[in-house]
């Protein structure tokens, strides 16, 4: 099971987004592993990962955070590249996503940024973020 740590990949997202919310328990039912951890964008640990990384400031959507160690230092994936940064961790039939990567990361983005415009008229924006069962609770970084 996931330990809380910051030794584990955490997917941020926009915990206000009906889609993102049902990617969430989409990897949640897929993850073999339980090792992945997650925080909406609005939590504290969402926010101090924006803080840390400027670049990431008005970013609405997913992002992959992997933690630093010693010899490196944590990194942050946006877009299409969070995407498939996901698809590569969930492996097995998730793998097939791996052929985005022949699509220019500029395609990949503008498609993925005409989605993102999209998805609150599509699925909804939640008024809050939903709250994780009991045995989800251990995977999240912190619940606002």
């Amino acid at each position: 099971m996931a330990n809380k740590d910051q030794s584990n990949s955490v997917l941020l997202y926009d915990g206000l987004c009906g889609f993102c919310n049902q990617a969430v328990q989409r990897i949640l039912r897929h993850d073999k592993r339980k090792t992945m951890l997650f925080a909406a964008l609005q939590s504290s640990f969402g926010k101090s990962v924006v803080c840390r990384h400027p670049a990431l400031e008005g970013i609405d959507s997913l992002v992959f955070f992997e933690p630093g160690d010693q010899s490196n230092e944590e990194r942050v994936f946006v877009r299409s590249d969070a995407v498939l940064k996901v698809a590569r961790y969930l492996g097995g039939p998730w793998k097939l996503a791996f052929a985005g990567y022949a699509i220019p990361r500029a395609v990949r983005d503008y498609l993925y940024d005409q989605f993102a415009r999209r998805r609150y008229g599509w699925f909804g924006k939640l008024d809050s973020c939903r709250l994780p069962s009991p045995e989800e609770r251990k995977r999240f970084l912190d619940v606002v």
